[in-house]
Order: C-alpha cells, then sequence, then structure tokens
C-alpha cells in the first residue's frame, strides 16, 4: 500500500516531535503529514537510559514547544518522566505518529518526489524532515585482542547503573559525558575504575554563557556546511568543573590514562609495557547518526559528512535533517524543527 502526504517526518525524539508540532499549524496529520516512529512507544531515546540518569546529572531537560515539561525532584530518574511527557506531548497536539514503523530506504521518484519505503507499506512525500538522532547506532571502535577478552564489554546503550559492577575492575572508555560520569557512578561499587581517553580531557573553568554557547553552535555549523561530520559537544565545549567533578578529579577518580594500544585477556595494555587488569571495559564511545535509510539518496560528500545549508541538505532542499549537526540538542531541536518547517512550506509553494 503507498499512501501519500506532502512531508514526511521519521522520528519522534525531541527533533521529530518539535517538527512535527510546527507542521500542525499548516497540514492535516495522515494527509498532509505523517510521523513515523521506529520506537515500540513514545520518548525517543530517552525510554531507553539507564535508571541513574536523573534530572540532577542530564544536561539540562528542556521543553518541547508549546507545552511545559515537568519539574519533578532531581533525583527522579529521566526515563520514568519524559516518554510520559513526550505522549501527553502526542496527544495535546493530536500528532497521530504512527509506530511501530521501520523506514528501510528513501528513494528519488522520477515526479521529484520522495518514496519512504516502511516495513508497513510506503509513504510518497514532496519533502522529508529526518530527525533519527543517533541511538540506534552505537560507536564501538576496534581494537587487537578485541575478542580474547574474557570480561564483560559494554556499550553506554546497554548500560544499566553501577551496581552491575560491584568489586569488579572496570575500565572505562571515552572521553564524552557518558564517560566520565559513569567512571564517578561506578567508582564507589567497583574494585578499581580507569578512565582511559584518546585525547586529554579538556577541562573548562567558568560558566556557560549564552555567547559562549552561541559559538560552540557556529563552530559545528560551519563543520557540518562543509561536510565535514559533526563533532561531539563536549569537543566542542570542554568539561565544565562542576563542583562534583572537581571533587572526582582531587579524589583521583578523574585520572585519565591515554587510549592503550590492545586488548588481552584479562585487561588492556600499552606498547610501552604499561597493562591495568580489567574484568569490565565500558565503551562510553558515542554514536553515529542513523542515517543507513538515506543512502539511496547519495548526500554524503568526500569528508564523510553531509553538506548542510542550516537544517537542509545543500544538494537536495526537499531532505531536512533535524538532530543533526548544530541542532544535536534539546534547545537547537526546538528551533531546528520550525526553521525545517518553514522551508520545506517556501520549497511546496514553488
Amino acid at each position: 500500500m503507498v499512501r501519500e502526504v506532502e512531508v514526511v517526518v521519521v522520528g519522534a525524539g525531541q527533533s521529530g516531535l518539535s517538527a512535527a508540532h510546527f507542521l500542525r499549524k499548516h497540514f492535516e496529520p495522515l494527509t498532509g503529514f505523517v510521523v513515523l516512529d521506529h520506537a515500540p512507544r513514545p520518548g525517543g531515546a530517552w525510554q531507553f537510559r539507564w535508571p541513574t540518569l536523573t534530572f540532577e546529572t542530564v544536561n539540562g531537560v528542556y521543553r518541547l514547544p508549546g507545552l511545559a515539561v515537568p519539574e519533578p525532584d532531581r533525583a527522579t530518574p529521566v526515563a520514568e518522566v519524559i516518554p510520559d511527557y513526550f505522549a501527553d506531548y502526542e496527544r495535546a497536539f493530536d500528532l497521530r505518529v504512527q509506530r511501530p514503523v521501520s523506514v528501510r530506504a528513501v528513494r528519488p521518484l522520477p515526479d521529484k518526489r520522495l518514496e519512504v519505503e516502511t516495513d508497513r507499506g510506503a509513504w510518497v512525500a514532496r519533502a522529508l524532515v529526518n530527525a533519527t538522532g543517533t541511538w540506534e547506532r552505537p560507536f564501538r571502535p576496534r581494537y587487537p585482542g578485541q575478542e580474547t577478552f574474557r570480561g564483560r564489554q559494554l556499550h553506554t546503550a546497554r548500560y544499566r547503573g553501577p551496581w552491575e559492577f560491584e568489586g569488579r575492575r572496570v575500565v572505562v572508555v571515552g572521553g564524552g559525558v557518558s564517560g566520565f560520569q559513569h567512571v564517578m557512578e561506578i567508582d564507589p561499587f567497583a574494585a578499581e575504575t580507569h578512565w582511559v581517553t584518546r585525547r586529554p580531557p579538556e577541562w573548562r573553568e567558568g560558566t556557560f554563557t549564552p555567547e559562549y554557547g552561541r559559538e560552540v553552535v557556529a563552530r559545528v555549523e560551519e563543520r557540518v556546511r562543509q561536510g565535514k561530520r559533526p563533532e561531539s559537544v563536549i569537543s566542542a565545549t570542554g568539561i565544565p568543573l562542576t563542583p562534583e567533578i572537581r571533587a572526582a578529579r582531587e579524589a583521583g577518580v578523574l585520572d585519565r590514562l591515554p587510549m592503550f594500544d590492545r586488548i588481552e585477556p584479562d585487561g588492556v595494555a600499552w606498547d610501552d609495557g604499561r597493562f591495568v587488569a580489567a574484568d569490565a571495559i565500558v565503551w562510553a564511545t558515542g554514536f553515529r547518526a542513523a542515517l543507513d535509510h538515506l543512502a539511496p539518496l547519495r548526500l554524503r560528500g568526500p569528508g564523510g559528512g553531509i553538506a548542510m545549508d542550516g537544517t537542509e541538505v545543500a544538494a537536495d532542499p526537499r531532505i531536512h535533517l533535524v538532530g543533526y549537526g548544530p541542532s544535536a540538542s534539546t534547545i537547537g531541536a526546538n528551533r531546528a524543527g520550525r526553521s525545517a518547517v518553514r522551508r520545506i512550506r517556501e520549497l511546496l509553494a514553488t
């Protein structure tokens, strides 16, 4: 079965719901636009977060446009609140999200429209808002000897809390937010913790001002404008020295080690002879943009990324990527949704 709409939105996380909100002002759901979501229920990636990720530790959970976000106790896990908030949002604005629907491929048609192939039939549209985020594509690098390790290896996407590592010797790999948060959280439970990163962490003193935020966004935006892969938020901002992080550094918990050269059955090793015994390796090595379904459109350039003009793919104005590059944040997602819809309406009008 093939159904026709003006716009297809792929993904119902922060970015997708923001775009749907602005589309709803001009189009009817299921006839003018449709939102397709792979997840079994509302909540985007928040529904899969570990229980110890609370409102106190997350880097801000901002409201979707038009509906205030709940303000629970800061010790409340975000996975207990945000999915219900997203569900309320979908009902409040009558977005009629279709789920679970897996988008397999997006292809160009001879009449300049797009065919969105899913596991539940196809949709044909004049424009597409892609809001698939990164959660579906955890990245774990390969190192020599990885398959010989006798302990446990897991990615952040499968992390469920520090108590899993009680009495264990744990190596956490990754210099992003999840990396140092995992180390700080696991350390009181573990026999030993070691933090390993490719580059030395950049500690940032002072407050995160709006001016600095705009500078960071501009830097990330320039990268994607050039078709380069977006850099991580932490690589752009540095790690803020909060009182908790400062205390962990002073206690030696965040004494960073350079990246090891190989993995051995009982730990990790460096070519200079150093060795750290380990029972578990936690790969806090981030995620990649989930864009495989867009491969038939051939959007990637020689730099490995997709050249962007705001939310619009520079080579194809029918395609907007929200939650990618500078809009890969909660505040940025809302702005990106509004911007994408404005430019799509201009495109459709011509």
